[in-house]
């Protein structure tokens, strides 16, 4: 889209992000290490705002894999029902406690690939996960920053795996937990998927210029 350095874009980008969201923080709510592995999965094809309002009344009875497999499916599906995919969800929050709780007696590995292993827990959601509570260096990639990835040309758009080896190539790695969420944030506020107005994406709008600019300088 842009042939613009890789540099400058980035550092463009860096910069908005950081005016317009200088600590990010998350809204999604949770009690402990548990609830938040599940608020997480959730939120897939949920909104936030949505699995909040849910998870407030099901983390009361439901905050540790013990209470969740004491009761059923249907219990967990009745309870999380005004969300997105909740009939596959309640299955794998149930199946996950009894697995958690076979396998590790109920404390939740802080590794990658074992966290992927998880009933209902794919790449997205144990790299989220870990972005909040550990140290290690992962940079999660939803829809939303894929998108604004291929947006900003930062990406060949091909999926989502190789936006996420992108991103890491092209931001420093101890910038990642916060850019996760700085992206995340812009992509809903100002380049959203539906109703996408140009004139507002601040981002798009600087790159464009800078764009104009230096094939102008190239001309002379």
């Amino acid at each position: 889209m842009f042939n613009i350095t890789i540099e400058k874009k980035v550092k463009i980008i860096i910069e908005i992000l950081n005016s317009l969201y200088p600590n990010p923080v998350s809204s999604l709510y949770y009690v402990n290490e548990f609830t938040l592995l599940i608020a997480i999965l959730l939120t897939t094809r949920s909104k936030e705002n949505e699995v909040n309002k849910i998870t407030k009344h099901l983390f009361k009875k439901m905050k540790t894999p013990q209470e969740v497999i004491q009761h059923s499916i249907n219990d967990i599906k009745n309870s999380i029902r005004y969300i997105g995919l909740y009939n596959k969800k309640s299955k794998n929050i149930y199946n996950l406690s009894i697995f958690l709780m076979k396998k590790y007696h109920g404390i939740i590995p802080k590794n990658l690939s074992i966290l992927e292993s998880f009933p209902g827990v794919g790449h997205k959601t144990a790299s989220v996960f870990l972005s909040f509570v550990s140290k290690k260096r992962v940079f999660p990639i939803d829809t939303h920053i894929y998108r604004m990835m291929i947006r900003w040309g930062l990406t060949n758009g091909k999926n989502i795996k190789q936006a996420e080896k992108d991103a890491k190539k092209v931001f420093k790695k101890m910038n990642w937990k916060k850019l996760h969420l700085q992206i995340l944030f812009y992509g809903k506020e100002y380049s959203p998927s539906k109703n996408w107005n140009l004139k507002k994406d601040i981002i798009y709008q600087k790159l464009l210029k800078l764009k104009i600019k230096d094939h102008k300088i190239s001309k002379r």
